[in-house]
């Protein structure tokens, strides 16, 4: 966990034209009930599908 995020995935930003996976995985885990969102890590050039974390989650879990 980093910042009260936790990273479920990592793409890289070089994907085929055209594709966005991190965008359909993200889709796909908040079909699953995760409010997941993708961003972008400058320092690795990847996109990010993250969960942001509250304290009540993180003291649950």
């Amino acid at each position: 966990m980093m910042n009260g995020r936790v990273v479920l995935e990592r793409f890289p930003a070089g994907g085929p034209r055209g594709s966005w996976p991190a965008e359909e995985f993200a889709r796909d885990r908040r079909q699953e009930g995760q409010p997941a969102e993708v961003v972008m890590d400058l320092a690795s050039d990847a996109f990010l599908v993250i969960v942001r974390v509250t304290e009540t989650v993180a003291v649950a879990a």
